[in-house]
Formats: C-alpha cells, sequence, structure tokens
C-alpha cells in the first residue's frame, strides 16, 4: 500500500473522531463539519509535503477548531458574543483529554437524532461518521448531487433546530433501533453496494462493525445489538471470497470456503450462540442465526436448508417484508424444489415495494434455470441485468444469460 493510500484510510477513520471532538468544544454541527473537511483537505496537501505528525488527531483537531474559530470571528452579527466564547476555547494540545475519547459513537446517536427522516439519517451518518463525500452518497441513494447536498444541508439545520447537543441523548434507548437500522444500512452500502463498478466498499463494513462494536460495549446485554454484530462479522467474513481476481461476483455457493475468514465466523457465532438466549428474539438475532448456519457449512451442500428455512419462518412472521420473502423463497427452492419457491416468489409480483427490483428477477432467473426453463431464465437474467445500477452484478447477471445455452 503506497503512503497516498495509507494517508486516505487514516484521514477516513480518524474524520468521524475529528468531527465529534470539535463538535465537543464548539457544538455547531454545519461549521463544524465544514471547518473539519478543511482541515482533512489541508491534511491531504501538507502529510505527503512534511511527513505525517507525531500525533494525527492532535493536528486535525487543531486545524479544524482554528477554523471554526476563524469562521465565528468572521460572523459579523454575532461577532462580539462568539468572538468571547472563542477566545475562551483553547485549541487542544496532544494531552488534552478530547485526544483520549472517542466520541464517534456519540455522533452517530446525533446523527439519528428523531427529528431527522430515515433516509437523513442515513445520508447524514454517511457524511458525517463515514466520511463519504456528497457525491458518493447521491450514487448510492440514487438521486442527483444537488438533491443530496441540499438534502445534508436540511438535515444539519433540522438537528440545530431541534435544539440538539453533544451529549448522551436522555433516549438513547428509545433511539436505539434507530441507531441499528442505520448501521445495517450503511453495512449493507459497504458490502454490496447500490451502484458504481465495485462490488463492495471495505471502509464502510469496516465503520458498521467499529461502530457496533462500540455500541455492543455500550449495552452488552441487549441481544439485538448483539446480534447486529454477530451478523456483520459472520456476514464480513465471506468478503474475500466474494469476487474473483478480475473482480466479479462469486455465488455464494460458488464461493471457496476456504477464504472465509474463520476468526470471524467464530466470533460471530460465538455472539449470536449467546443473544439467542435473549428473549424475545429480533430480526438481527435471526438474520445472523441464519449467518451462522452457512458458516458453519464446509461445503454449499452440507448447508442445513431446512433450519435456513425454519428460520426465516420465524423472522418472517416477526419482521415481515419482501426481502425476507425473497430471502426465504431461495430456501424454499434449496428444501420443496423451484416449483414450489416459484410459486412463492409470484407472491411478490405485484407488491410495489419490490416488483421492480433487479434481486426480484435474478433469483426468478436461478429458478427457472433450475427447473431446467432456459429460455425464460435467460430473459430474466437480462431483465435484472438491465435494472440493477451495480455493474458487477450486472457482468454476473449478463454471463449466468449468455451462459444458457439455447433451445
Amino acid at each position: 500500500m503506497s503512503e497516498h493510500e495509507l494517508n486516505e484510510d487514516l484521514l477516513r477513520e480518524l474524520a468521524p473522531q475529528v468531527l465529534a471532538a470539535v463538535l465537543r468544544h464548539h457544538g455547531d454541527f454545519g461549521r463544524c463539519e465544514d471547518a473539519v473537511q478543511e482541515a482533512l483537505s489541508a491534511a491531504a496537501i501538507e502529510w505527503p509535503r512534511s511527513g505525517l505528525p507525531d500525533y494525527p488527531r492532535g493536528w486535525l483537531i487543531t486545524v479544524a477548531s482554528r477554523r471554526v474559530i476563524d469562521g465565528i470571528r468572521s460572523d459579523q452579527a454575532r461577532r462580539h458574543r462568539e468572538e468571547a466564547a472563542a477566545a475562551d476555547q483553547p485549541l487542544v494540545s496532544n494531552e488534552d483529554p478530547a485526544l483520549a475519547a472517542d466520541d464517534t459513537l456519540l455522533l452517530l446517536f446525533l446523527c439519528c437524532h428523531p427529528a431527522l427522516s430515515p433516509s437523513a439519517q442515513v445520508a447524514l451518518t454517511l457524511r458525517a461518521v463515514g466520511g463519504l463525500t456528497t457525491a458518493a452518497i447521491a450514487s448510492a441513494f440514487l438521486v442527483p448531487e444537488a438533491t443530496m447536498a441540499q438534502r445534508i444541508v436540511r438535515a444539519k439545520a433540522t438537528v440545530k433546530a431541534a435544539g440538539a447537543r453533544f451529549e448522551p441523548p436522555e433516549d438513547r434507548d428509545a433511539r436505539l433501533g434507530v441507531v441499528l437500522r442505520v448501521l445495517y444500512l450503511v453495512f449493507n452500502e459497504g458490502y454490496t453496494t447500490s451502484s458504481g463498478p465495485d462490488l463492495q466498499r471495505a471502509e464502510l463494513t469496516h465503520l458498521a462493525i467499529r461502530l457496533a462494536r462500540m455500541l455492543h460495549a455500550l449495552v452488552p446485554d441487549d441481544g439485538e445489538v448483539t446480534g447486529l454484530l454477530a451478523l456483520m462479522l459472520l456476514t464480513d467474513a465471506r468478503r474475500a471470497a466474494r469476487t474473483g481476481p478480475d473482480g466479479d461476483l462469486i455465488a455464494l455457493w460458488d464461493q471457496d470456503r476456504g477464504a472465509w475468514d474463520e476468526a470471524l465466523i467464530a466470533e460471530g457465532t460465538a455472539l449470536i450462540e449467546a443473544a439467542l438466549l435473549d428473549r424475545p428474539l429480533g430480526p438481527y438475532q435471526l438474520q445472523a442465526a441464519i449467518a451462522a448456519v452457512h458458516g458453519a457449512a464446509a461445503h454449499e451442500r452440507d448447508t442445513d436448508w431446512r433450519q435456513v428455512l425454519d428460520l426465516y419462518g420465524l423472522l418472517d412472521g416477526i419482521a415481515p417484508g419482501p426481502m425476507v420473502t425473497l430471502n426465504r423463497v431461495v430456501a424454499v427452492s434449496m428444501v420443496h424444489g423451484p416449483q414450489s419457491a416459484l410459486a412463492l416468489l409470484a407472491t411478490l409480483d405485484d407488491d410495489d415495494r419490490i416488483k421492480d427490483h433487479h434481486r426480484l428477477y435474478a433469483v426468478r432467473g436461478h429458478l427457472l434455470e433450475d427447473a431446467g426453463k432456459l429460455d425464460a431464465a435467460r430473459a430474466a437474467y437480462v431483465e435484472a441485468a438491465q435494472r440493477t445500477t451495480s455493474q458487477t452484478e450486472r457482468r454476473y447477471l449478463e454471463q449466468r444469460a449468455r451462459r444458457l445455452p439455447e433451445r
């Protein structure tokens, strides 16, 4: 890895920590976020030239704090009051307690403020905690960059108008479900990107896992927090086997399971075995249990598909949804055959939430292929390829269509 790449990775890791520290000192989300971005840009120019500072996070916090203070001093409407406040805010030093604390989790709770819409919560988390550019977030949401920029600005303004403070929220337990959902979405966007040339964005999966670990340390007895962490670990364990040398997607049943990360599987399995003792069970615990069944199979043929199907039945009972049904369809096919699975799949054809989704057509293609209906399978694969915005998935689906012999 080059020095440039090392600096990029370090800046990406430090960005949310620096923003959290500056927010703790100065409090204005929008102003602090802009200042941190300026500090990151300065580091990207300065560090390759002068070398990595001894305390990179302290360097960034100091530079960002100066930017905030400069902005306060230039604000004529509140010049006198805010200059006095800025004068009382010392620049952090390398010995400052702020440097010893990682407030990223607190920043996450702030981004998940109940005054924000679900889409705004995810977008603000990706921007402030994940460090993604507005263009990258817009691509993930499939909206123009200008639209996403306005959405993020409105989200910051909403948080400010709601009087949110950078401190542990009084409604932490009530907000926990939102935080889990946002982490789940961030992880999924990293594991299978919505669009673009790459199948995965490891920096997002790593971010989600790191935050889930911190959350688990905060509430170790919460079954769903444990379940989500276990699900992430068990899923991420397959990452190295999901693509070939050329970056092409490799389906679960074709993966080299020797390339799966055994340490992550062991950790995730231990976590979910403990979490399943907690009642009532939640959707993350059940999804993690399913992932653990896959992780326990040395070969695809050894997978206990009947147990997977039973677990999807439980999941469908407590958290029904089209994606749950779609995954259950695959398990039905493995246990009862493609014809039974196609009958269940047909129940999704009129569901507005998924009827236009490429994965509906991709699963139909696999089932039709297994049923020997090759022409119909080819048409389904082609339709799925046209509907996906992921270039990697498109190539995979087009390859599946081409490999079917014509009759």
